[in-house]
């Protein structure tokens, strides 16, 4: 579940006024893996108390960059016991998992396995269709730089009060639901626009990317990601979650207010069925792991050349200037001029970013234990590239 529409909110306003699979060196990590203190972070580390003043639970980030790493939080991990937050809390991204599975197809169409214009139904036949949907219209490239205008399933109301709100939320969070169920929620409304059209951000689209992962690799998608991803890169806080409710430890309680009516009523959701964010917002992983990853991925580490430049061609997004998606990644610039890769992502309890200056020398994540805040995020990220 991605919070880009209130994050961008934010960023567009302070505008105005990131085939081959290969390891980190031994001395490389040691050297990227160097803490340092917090000078020149300072201004990010009131960012961070300043979200929690406003309201935020609490919140743990990470920046690297030539001088080392810098770790640090803010605010409370357990509202109840008041324990802070932990530099090494795992946490689910939500909509970072897209990268991931973004950079898997990458490497396979490096390996002549698949091709970017090829259509889903080469690889899905026969799943997309019906209510003026067609994949043997929408290519793979269009799954992954959303212009395949297809409805976005967590914008249909039933859904979403089923299983992301109110009562619902408490009464279905065990529940296993399936990938196809919600591409079916999906294709139960007609498209968006015409394939092609324009940028759209549509889940779907990420679920459907993860079967194709899955169709040309044989296997699980949470394999492929493990063997090309994952183990290559020592990512050892970063998991799928399977069917499985909870969040390995370390990790922090998280929360939600799942009342619209209700703003005042906060409830613990940190346990929640993993099968429900399955393919496009499942991973669970810290902030250390979420900057190495993006680390290796923009400094070309896990792409031929070839596909990078595929990753980080971008398509204008119409509903907030001045940003622009590529392949699982997005770009935009501060209001200091320094543009960055990125890719934010919501879940229930979890808000999480992590932005990369484009040579991959200079990483920052960051997670809320929460799922409101959006708004502060982009001043963290103004404060600590500015």
């Amino acid at each position: 579940m991605t919070i880009r529409k209130r994050l961008k909110a934010g960023t567009v306003a302070v505008a105005a006024a990131t085939v081959l699979v290969t390891a980190f060196t031994a001395p490389a990590r040691a050297a990227q893996d160097t803490p340092v203190a917090a000078a020149g972070h300072e201004a990010t580390q009131r960012a961070l108390d300043a979200a929690v003043a406003a309201g935020v639970p609490g919140v743990t980030a990470q920046a690297r960059d030539a001088d080392g790493v810098w770790s640090s939080t803010a605010g409370v991990g357990d509202l109840r016991t008041r324990a802070p937050r932990g530099t090494h809390d795992r946490f689910r991204v939500g909509t970072l998992t897209d990268t991931f599975v973004a950079t898997v197809l990458l490497q396979m169409e490096a390996e002549h396995r698949l091709r970017l214009d090829d259509t889903v139904e080469r690889y899905l036949p026969g799943l997309v269709r019906g209510n003026g949907n067609d994949g043997r219209r929408i290519t793979v490239r269009q799954l992954l730089n959303h212009t395949s205008g297809l409805f976005d399933y967590l914008a249909d109301e039933t859904y979403v009060a089923t299983y992301l709100t109110g009562d619902g939320f408490l009464r279905h969070r065990y529940d296993t639901v399936t990938p196809e169920q919600r591409v079916r929620v999906a294709l139960s409304h007609a498209p968006a626009f015409p394939p092609g059209a324009r940028h759209w951000f549509s889940h779907t689209n990420d679920i459907l990317a993860a079967l194709v992962v899955e169709r040309v690799a044989g296997r699980s998608y949470e394999d492929e990601v493990r063997e090309r991803i994952i183990e290559p890169l020592g990512l050892r806080a970063t998991s799928h979650p399977g069917e499985d409710a909870g969040l390995p430890r370390p990790s922090s309680r998280g929360y939600a207010r799942l009342f619209p009516a209700k703003p005042d009523r906060v409830d613990d959701v940190t346990e929640m069925n993993g099968s429900q964010g399955w393919g496009d917002g499942d991973i669970i992983s810290s902030t250390g792991d979420l900057n190495r990853f993006y680390r290796a991925l923009m400094s070309g580490r896990l792409l031929p050349p070839r596909q990078l430049e595929a990753m980080r061609t971008t398509v204008d997004n119409p509903d907030f200037p001045g940003s622009a998606y590529g392949l699982g990644v997005e770009r935009f610039t501060t209001s200091c001029g320094v543009p960055f890769w990125y890719h934010d992502g919501g879940m229930p309890g979890s808000i999480t970013l992590t932005a990369t200056t484009e040579d991959g020398g200079h990483q920052i994540t960051l997670n809320y234990n929460s799922s409101w805040g959006a708004e502060t995020v982009l001043p963290i990220l103004e404060a600590e590239y500015c």
